[in-house]
């Protein structure tokens, strides 16, 4: 049973990572092609590089989730290197929604200076700073923060023998995933985030009792877009902080801490949508409990992993529900949809046409050759 259920956990991660690289390259697609002059507006410019961060967590996190479940076996400093590319991925998200709230503050409290401030280029410079912060930040665990330094000396001696399986908490340090990651990475970022849309919504309240109508039209499109881009950090948020929590639990109270009862709530509230989307959580857990745990009680709540595979698969498929949103929420981005889907039609059509076209022809060349030959004959 426990065998069937990683091969269907497995073959779920497939399919919702060819979702998400599917979902994500549309949305690139569409900002970048379908209408080009989303790129001059610099909210739609921190969604490509969101939808990018999407989509390589289609091509890259998935498979390294499943791989850094125990799947594979590699040396301490690999397997250290792609847990960091992990890491590196959810920051790049965090760090990219953080830039829209910013931006349609500035639009929204500072319109004079928001033309001179917002230009394509610095766009693009913000753009580059976020995914080098995010570099350095996730790859922090290889500078010494993790867990190989403690075993450098216990491990040299066994390092010749065979490579130990990669597990995701067997190489990242778990207060350095509490203390720095969540609480400093995660949740500094997502308080600020949640005060910035309370005082946009807050002052785009006052104006629209305030306005006339003309002005109250331009002010409802900026507060639905300000709605769409906080259901998306809403979404991200709800679906992050329950296994955080379980892991503050599992420092500051140990694995006993950990109960049925927590484990079914962790799965409830990851039905919502998605946690660290990219991190595998199972192989957390499996480490925890070969770590700190006697094997009785690591036997009794290795059972309850299982429950988790649901959690764990919604949380992976947080990347591939923002393009849905997108689609349903900004219509800008629905636009851009249905332009893409028309020149996608227009060309099978015109691919078949080509084909029917090519048919009577054929057949016309053949009946020529015929009258030709008759005629010849007689």
């Amino acid at each position: 049973m426990a065998e069937w259920s990683w091969v269907i956990y497995t073959v779920l991660e497939v399919l919702i990572a060819v979702t998400c690289c599917l979902g994500n390259v549309l949305v690139v697609c569409a900002v970048c092609i379908g209408i080009r002059d989303f790129l001059r507006e610099p909210t739609f410019c921190f969604l490509v590089s969101l939808a990018v961060a999407d989509l390589l967590v289609g091509v890259a996190a998935v498979p390294l989730a499943v791989l850094l479940d125990g799947w594979v076996s590699l040396t301490p400093d690999l397997c250290l290197l792609l847990s960091c590319v992990v890491l590196v991925l959810t920051q790049a998200s965090v760090l990219s929604l953080l830039a829209i709230a910013v931006d349609r503050y500035l639009r929204l409290h500072t319109p004079l200076r928001y033309k001179a401030l917002a230009t394509q280029k610095h766009t693009w410079i913000a753009v580059s700073l976020c995914w080098t912060l995010s570099c350095l930040l996730g790859f922090t665990p290889l500078f010494g923060w993790n867990n190989n330094s403690s075993k450098a000396p216990a491990s040299t001696n066994t390092s010749s023998l065979s490579s130990p399986a990669c597990n995701f908490l067997s190489v990242i340090s778990l207060p350095f995933m509490v203390y720095f990651n969540f609480l400093g990475c995660v949740m500094a970022p997502l308080l600020v985030m949640t005060l910035l849309y309370t005082r946009i919504f807050w002052s785009l309240q006052g104006r629209l009792k305030e306005s006339c109508a003309q002005v109250q039209a331009s002010l409802l499109r900026e507060k639905r877009l300000a709605c769409s881009l906080a259901l998306v950090l809403i979404l991200f948020a709800v679906c992050w902080i329950p296994l955080h929590l379980m892991n503050c639990l599992l420092l500051f109270q140990g694995p006993h801490a950990v109960t049925q009862e927590t484990l079914y709530a962790g799965r409830s509230a990851l039905s919502v949508c998605s946690y660290f989307h990219v991190e595998g959580c199972v192989c957390k857990f499996f480490f925890m409990y070969d770590a700190l745990m006697d094997q009785n009680t690591h036997q009794q709540l290795s059972k309850l992993i299982s429950v988790h595979f649901p959690g764990i698969l919604l949380s992976h498929a947080n990347s591939a529900v923002n393009p849905v949103v997108y689609a349903y929420r900004i219509p800008k981005i629905q636009q851009a949809y249905n332009q893409i889907w028309r020149h996608f039609l227009v060309n099978i059509n015109s691919l078949n046409g080509d084909k029917q076209d090519c048919r009577p022809r054929t057949s016309s060349q053949a009946n020529h050759t015929e009258t030709c030959a008759s005629r010849e004959r007689s």
